[in-house]
């Protein structure tokens, strides 16, 4: 599929680097990253060890969202939205006899309808560190949910469930994250959930996510088949360069993208600041005594030296049936939530999106990884943006 005109001009122009954009200095492994269009940025949390990427980076994209409106962004709780899934979870993991996934994981629809059904609080007022750590460890949780739930279907055997089980599993959340607040104070005015939510200048109606996959018809919504999709919340189906028009526009007017992708590949290098996919190397690449030694090479020492990065690389050329082979093989699965906030190259040109994650800022670009291209279109899983990011021509294919 061939990109829509005004997404090509729009993209040209945004990439086209000018005496304004910011250089990020090189580190060890010789890559020199422009920042050619960036938005406003809250700073980089940590989810620390828990399965929640998710929540940070949808809590992260909202408030982002809310500057990009001109409004005052407000730090909003983790755990809040967290807990209440955890909650639906169960009460769907219950209703289908355990016959679906029940774990850490979430997708960014998951924060705007919490937010939407129940209300949301600050991060001050709800930090969901109940139980002696100072960041967030939820492997225990996990482990002891996942448990409880298991036994109260075991225990029902033919017969009717207890009218307890969902009080029991509350006391567990209790327990771990605190209870819920009915009522606070925030700023110097009294709130419940509900009324907070409604006070910000955030509508959950207003956000959109996006995937492409042939499996089904493009310009139609489906709940995407990936077992952290719990809430079985549907996406509009588009051609990846449509998918990537609309990354483009949100950032070139300013919005953030909340970004769901596999971050598994071998060319995914989180401390050094980059992710890349370079294309194999074969016989037609290698010649006389370099030929030699490849073929010599285990499978493992091949990949190692495929993915032994020293700056820009030749990637891969990616097509619409290469994303659906990958997703098909399970090549490509659903890892990680993060936030694209930008636009850069590389010393030779080569297109980057600047992306913020939420694994702490101890590393090289102090939170940021620059994700080529090629790696965007083949290992995005789905994104989200506010509906007013969407370039014109495709909202009407979506009606």
């Amino acid at each position: 599929m061939k990109y829509l005109l005004s997404a090509i001009l729009a993209s040209s122009i945004a990439f086209g680097a000018n005496a304004d954009d910011k250089v990020v200095n090189p580190d060890s492994t010789g890559f020199k990253f422009t920042d050619v269009k960036t938005v406003k940025t809250t700073p980089v949390r940590d989810q620390n060890s828990s399965g929640t990427c998710w929540c940070f980076s949808t809590n992260s994209f909202l408030e982002e969202d809310m500057i990009k409106r001109g409004s005052k962004p407000v730090d909003l709780s983790e755990m809040f939205v967290v807990r209440y899934c955890y909650l639906d979870k169960a009460r769907k993991y219950i209703r289908m006899d355990g016959k679906i996934n029940f774990a850490q994981g979430g997708a960014a629809h998951d924060v705007p309808y919490v937010i939407e059904t129940y209300g949301i609080v600050p991060e001050e007022v709800y930090q969901g560190l109940n139980y002696g750590e100072e960041k967030h460890v939820h492997g225990e949780l996990s482990a002891v949910l996942k448990a409880y739930l298991d036994a109260v279907l075991k225990a029902q055997g033919n017969k009717r469930l207890s009218t307890a089980w969902e009080a029991g599993f509350n006391g567990i959340l209790d327990a771990y994250f605190g209870p819920l607040p009915e009522t606070f104070t925030y700023e110097g005015k009294s709130y419940t959930p509900k009324s907070f939510a409604e006070s910000l200048d955030l509508n959950p109606s207003d956000y959109i996510s996006f995937t492409s996959y042939t499996h089904h018809p493009f310009y139609k919504a489906f709940p995407l088949e990936v077992a952290d999709n719990w809430l079985w919340g549907y996406m509009h189906n588009v051609p990846m360069e449509e998918m990537k028009a609309v990354v483009d526009n949100a950032l070139d007017n300013g919005y953030p993208v909340a970004w769901g992708a596999d971050v598994s590949e071998g060319g995914f290098k989180w401390r050094k600041g980059y992710a890349v996919i370079p294309v194999e190397k074969g016989e037609k690449d290698l010649t006389g005594t370099e030929l030699s030694r490849w073929v010599k090479l285990s499978d493992q020492d091949r990949a190692d030296k495929r993915y032994d990065i020293n700056g820009p690389v030749e990637e891969i050329t990616v097509t619409q049936e290469m994303r659906q082979d990958m997703f098909d093989r399970k090549e490509t699965t659903d890892d990680h939530g993060m936030v694209i906030v930008g636009k850069a190259v590389d010393q030779k040109g080569n297109k980057y999106y600047k992306v913020q994650n939420s694994w702490d800022t101890n590393q090289v670009y102090d939170g940021y990884i620059y994700v080529s291209e090629p790696y965007f279109l083949a290992k995005t899983l789905d994104i989200m943006v506010n509906k007013a990011a969407v370039p014109a021509e495709i909202s009407k294919k979506l009606k």
